[in-house]
């Protein structure tokens, strides 16, 4: 007798027993024709078939995935929304290989019209990914990363800064690729290895990628703007002066000073236009902040400025100062 006709005629406790048999002897690699004997059941007439076969399923794991993705496309729909719950659950296990089947099952059944079953897979992918989200997000906090939300005049976006304060390792930049919406991530004065470059080169959507006193140099630039051609790439040794501008391009005029800062110790002052850096003409804020990329923390920097009010006839005074810089 067939294995499907001998299951109908099983009493639902012996079939929930037989169940658990099947895949006790098969735990390491059920064959195909339990695996499509234990789907067959998510339409049984019996809840305690259903049930049993949905706990089987969720237990064969990573075999089952491609069957439940089939009987989802082609089932009906009681069937397709209990199959669509057995991938949900295998969503919540600790083997990551299986996740990513699992997830890949779902966003594959999304994608694929606008049926009830693919709905019901959006939904429960996009569920499942809020919540890895809301995770990462805590994860990263605990560990000592700041959020911040990108301003209204910038695309909108979720901005990351690991600091100092970070207290995580190179394997928990992982959790950035979890997050929705992550427009920046910004790493100053934590050591970068290959490992972690190689992960922030799979942020696709992001924007913007500051690394500044992280070991990373020219290469790792190189290697982050060939894979995110579409996002700004800015690595620098780590060595900070203090100051901001406003993006308008022209002089190299300072508009704020960071109290206590290598600028603020040097005097500085809001409204000084830096002429050149090391004897080198500065035709920009940006300018500056390239040629302050190569510089270290600690390194000393000649800067030359032109102060209004330095003089009684109304011109700008030309200043020398000297400047260690900060680090990041």
């Amino acid at each position: 007798m067939p294995a499907t006709a001998a299951a109908r005629l099983m009493p639902p406790a012996a079939w929930a027993c037989f169940c658990g048999c099947l895949l006790s002897a098969a735990a390491a690699q059920p064959l195909p024709g339990e695996i499509a004997l234990l789907v067959d059941q998510l339409g049984a007439p019996q809840f305690a078939r259903r049930e049993a076969a949905s706990r089987s399923l969720v237990q064969a794991g990573r075999p089952a995935v491609d069957a439940l993705a089939e009987v989802i496309r082609t089932g009906d729909l009681e069937v397709a929304s209990r199959g669509v719950e057995v991938i949900g659950q295998m969503l919540a296990s600790q083997d990551e290989e299986l996740v990513a089947a699992a997830e890949a099952c779902l966003a594959g059944i999304a994608a694929h019209g606008d049926s009830a079953a693919s709905r019901l897979a959006a939904a429960a992918l996009e569920f499942h990914m809020l919540g890895k989200a809301t995770a990462a997000r805590e994860r990263l906090e605990f560990l000592g990363a700041v959020f911040r939300e990108r301003p209204a005049v910038e695309s909108r976006g979720l901005e990351v800064e690991v600091n100092a304060a970070w207290r995580g390792t190179p394997a928990d930049f992982r959790q950035l690729a979890r997050l929705r919406g992550l427009a920046g991530v910004s790493v100053f004065g934590v050591p970068v290895d290959d490992a972690t470059l190689a992960l922030l080169a799979e942020l696709r959507d992001v924007t913007r990628i500051e690394l500044f006193g992280t070991g990373a140099g020219r290469e790792a630039a190189d290697l982050l703007a060939k894979k995110l051609p579409a996002a700004r790439i800015d690595v620098r040794k780590g060595g900070k002066l203090g100051v901001s501008s406003l993006p308008l391009g022209g002089t190299c005029e300072i508009r704020t000073v960071e109290p206590g800062s290598a600028a603020d110790q040097a005097g500085l002052r809001s409204g000084d236009v830096v002429l050149t850096i090391d004897d080198e003409p500065v035709k920009s804020f940006e300018g500056l902040t390239e040629r302050l990329a190569d510089c270290a923390p600690g390194e000393l920097v000649m800067l030359t400025i032109a102060r209004r009010g330095g003089k009684a006839d109304g011109e700008p005074e030309r200043l020398k100062c000297e400047v260690r810089l900060d680090a990041w």
